[in-house]
């Protein structure tokens, strides 16, 4: 009897572990799944009216709580399996059932339970997920007060240490797993960099400055507002822009914003009789048809400008600081370029490049030309929380003005001054070491 009763045990045990690997493999697989699924992906599925998919979305929105729900139920699966193999084994082999159970179970779990199932799901995580999910939806209902209370002890334990987790926080932001998938895809071929750098560009608008972008106060072309109209007329016929601001007695002092076409068609109104005269080019005031100027402060961010432009119907704007005082210009076209990279025109041809390789291999770079602009186009990881332009960095680092002909090493390139005007760093030649 003692033998058929612990036959039995033995049976009921053995069925009872194996259901239990059975669920632990499920709790493997599904955390795999859901956590590498696409969201992209899942919402294209469930528009499609996939509601597993749907279901799947709903999970990852709170990705600590059914994260802590899988791992609740797959470590309790895990020691309850193990209980019931160590209590069977040692009834048949007596002490040496601990070190035999343990054995057997780290194989059964570690091939069956664990590589087996995240080795499916991750090749298929997408239908994997949507598959988990309606049964992981009712799981973390069933075990939400267990996980809260797990959840609220981690955080109490953290801020012990000085670590604090916001609530909100999440490990991964969208745009972090855009860019990534983009930096992999680009790595692995499938992806352009121009693909990559645009998008990566258009995510980026939000986090940087009109300020960082903008054309310098010391390269705007201004008008005098009280130079004879034929003077005016003359410089905006020679100029390369079509939008030129105004100024009276100081360039600080912007008063209006001279258009050509609105110029070309105050002329073209005066020569209604066929012919503009002395006098009437005298008294033609320039004020009558410039715009009234538009002013945005340094700090303001690209995104919400490329919205005041559109919303505005205008795309040139003049960037102010705190003070007032005027720090230089920014346009539609220049926050594009941020995204699509350099646009040029049939007045751009004659124009030199401000990137120009060298006979030695090396670059020859303006120093105004912005961090940003050098990194997109030779690919490189040079920093621009400190500076905005490569003479900005260089000065930055050196914690001087150099000299000419000066040389310096750092974040693994090798910087020479080339040209230098006055205090400015006009060219400089870098090359990675």
């Amino acid at each position: 009897m003692e033998t058929a009763s612990l036959d039995a045990a033995f049976w009921i045990s053995l069925v009872v572990v194996l259901v239990l690997l059975c669920f632990s493999a499920f709790f493997s697989g599904s955390e795999t799944a859901l956590t590498a699924a696409s969201r992209g992906k899942l919402r294209a599925a469930a528009d499609r009216g996939d509601k597993g998919a749907a279901r799947a979305l709903e999970v990852k929105e709170d990705d600590e709580r059914f994260i802590g729900a899988i791992l609740m139920g797959n470590n309790l699966a895990n020691i309850v399996a193990t209980s019931l193999a160590t209590a069977a084994l040692t009834a048949i082999f007596g002490a040496n059932g601990v070190a035999v159970a343990s054995l057997v179970m780290t194989a059964l779990i570690l091939v069956f339970a664990e590589v087996l199932p995240k080795t499916y799901a991750i090749s298929n995580p997408e239908r994997t997920a949507g598959l988990a999910a309606p049964i992981i939806a009712r799981l973390i209902i069933v075990l939400s007060p267990l996980v809260m209370a797990v959840r609220l002890i981690v955080r109490a334990t953290l801020r012990l240490v000085g670590v604090r987790v916001a609530a909100e926080d999440n490990v991964l932001s969208v745009r972090e797993e855009i860019a990534g998938a983009l930096s992999l895809g680009h790595s692995e071929g499938f992806v352009e960099k121009e693909d990559r750098d645009r998008v990566l560009g258009a995510l980026d608008l939000g986090h940087r400055f009109v300020e960082e972008i903008m054309l310098h106060r010391s390269g705007i072309e201004m008008i005098d507002a009280a130079l004879p109209s034929r003077e005016i007329v003359t410089r905006v016929l020679e100029s390369q822009h079509t939008r030129l601001p105004l100024y009276r007695d100081r360039p600080e002092n912007i008063v209006g914003v001279l258009h050509a076409k609105e110029l070309l068609r105050a002329m073209n109104g005066l020569a209604e009789d066929g012919q503009v005269t002395a006098e009437e080019l005298a008294g033609f005031d320039v004020m009558s048809v410039a715009m009234e100027p538009y002013f945005v402060p340094d700090t303001t961010t690209l995104d919400d400008q490329m919205r005041e432009f559109l919303k505005r119907h205008t795309h040139f704007a003049l960037v102010v600081d705190e003070y007032g005082t005027l720090q230089g210009l920014i346009t539609l076209e220049d926050i594009l370029e941020e995204i699509v990279g350099e646009i040029t025109d049939e007045f751009d041809t004659g124009t030199s490049h401000s990137i120009r390789l060298a006979d030695d291999g090396a670059f020859l770079i303006d120093g105004s030309t912005t961090i940003r602009d050098v990194n997109r186009a030779n690919d490189w990881n040079l920093p621009d929380d400190e500076a905005n332009t490569i003479a900005g960095l260089v000065i930055h680092e050196a914690q001087v003005i150099p000299s000419q002909g000066q040389v310096f090493s750092f974040h693994g390139f090798r910087f020479e001054v080339v040209e230098k005007q006055e205090n400015r760093l006009a060219v400089l030649k870098i090359r990675p070491l």
